[in-house]
């Protein structure tokens, strides 16, 4: 993309992501379509990526982590998306983002006990929100928490859980008042290993073929009393709340880079390819196409950027986090639309990359928050 940096890349970061390219390079690329037919990432490549500091990269040092900022983590979601390995960028979000519930949250016990095995890959997690009932409408949730005798009672079913079935960690959200909507909520971490809990069917998907997406069930599965999250009851919407500004933004990192991606792909492709006795991009149509996919590959960068920058400095907020969600992941379907379209029939065909790419952009616009829960969100600032 020209001459361009990011400003708030530095010399450690360059450093990160040399590290960071070569396991994915060395490991995640070669074993791509191993992965995206057996639905899910070998546990062995993520310890792996818990060696090299991937999977705590901003979690704060004396809790297990490296100890960086989110620009660390941005990185690795920019290089696992270089090289199509979009499943595992996925996952690895949501089991930090898990991470991120406990260092924020988490009592000094709770993180002694699960945070040092989250970080280092020995431990797996996922966050369970979302129902079959309401993916949006998290205020209308139906799984219960009741409290008895120092224990929850935990019942409901969650469905679209990344991680499911790997997950030795969940992230619960669950009504422990339902007669309240956002005050009637409340996280807590659940074992996987407890009686009552179970794994349903890992969902095919679309795209994300590798990404090892579950239903997951509760049947009074009984959690002790000091797994609540937070120091009282009702505090999990809030927790929620804040927490998605950060899975916002982790995905349109991932958005912009699919899209830096996607046109490599294609101005290569069509430099090289020939038809009617000239490269594609001796045609003033492909080239003007390029040229527009460039501009805005160059506008999303820079709009991302801004994005980064906030995050770094513990600035932004909702509205700037659903604007980044919403406008990289709109403008990435564009993106790979049109590149695939350069590719021609050669694009519909999942051998390339780019028709990969294209399958995994579409769930962009709907998890973490849909478009149009995300205009709902900024157009409350109007």
């Amino acid at each position: 993309m020209g001459i361009y940096r990011s400003p708030w890349l530095d010399e450690e970061l360059d450093q990160w992501r040399e590290s960071v390219r070569s396991f994915c390079e060395d490991t995640l690329a070669p074993n791509e379509g191993r992965f995206n037919a057996q639905g899910f990432v070998d546990r062995d490549v993520w310890r792996q990526a818990g060696e090299i500091g991937i999977l705590g990269a901003d979690i704060p040092a004396d809790l297990g982590g490296v100890g960086g900022h989110f620009g660390f983590s941005a990185i690795a979601a920019e290089e696992m998306a270089r090289v199509g390995a979009n499943s595992f960028r996925v996952a690895v979000a949501i089991h930090v983002i898990a991470a991120h519930y406990l260092a924020h949250y988490g009592s000094d016990e709770q993180r002694r006990q699960w945070l040092p095995g989250l970080c280092d890959g020995s431990k797996l997690a996922g966050v369970a929100m979302s129902e079959p009932g309401g993916g949006s409408d998290l205020q209308g949730m139906k799984t219960r928490a009741v409290l008895s005798d120092g224990q929850y009672a935990v019942s409901g079913s969650k469905i679209f859980i990344t991680n499911g079935s790997q997950a030795d960690l969940l992230v619960v959200a669950a009504k422990t008042n339902p007669e309240a909507r956002a005050r009637g909520i409340s996280m807590m971490l659940l074992d996987t290993s407890l009686p009552g809990f179970s794994v349903g069917r890992r969902l095919e998907k679309v795209g994300l073929h590798a990404s090892d997406t579950c239903e997951l069930f509760f049947d009074n599965c009984l959690v002790q009393a000091d797994a609540l999250l937070g120091k009282e009851e009702g505090l999990g919407f809030i927790q929620m709340m804040e927490q998605l500004a950060y899975e916002r933004v982790i995905a349109a990192v991932g958005c912009v880079a699919n899209m830096e991606q996607a046109y490599v792909l294609a101005r290569d492709y069509a430099a090289e390819r020939r038809a009617f006795g000239k490269a594609l991009t001796e045609m003033q149509h492909v080239r003007f196409e390029l040229a527009d996919i460039k501009t805005d590959v160059l506008a999303a960068r820079t709009f991302l950027d801004h994005i980064i920058t906030q995050m770094i400095s513990g600035s932004v907020d909702a509205e700037l986090a659903s604007m980044g969600k919403y406008w990289t992941s709109e403008k990435l379907g564009q993106v790979a639309d049109r590149c695939v379209q350069i590719f021609g029939g050669y694009g519909y065909m999942t051998e390339y990359p780019v028709a990969r790419l294209y399958a995994d952009a579409r769930v962009e616009r709907i998890y973490g928050g849909t478009t149009e829960i995300m205009k709902e969100i900024i157009s409350r600032t109007l």
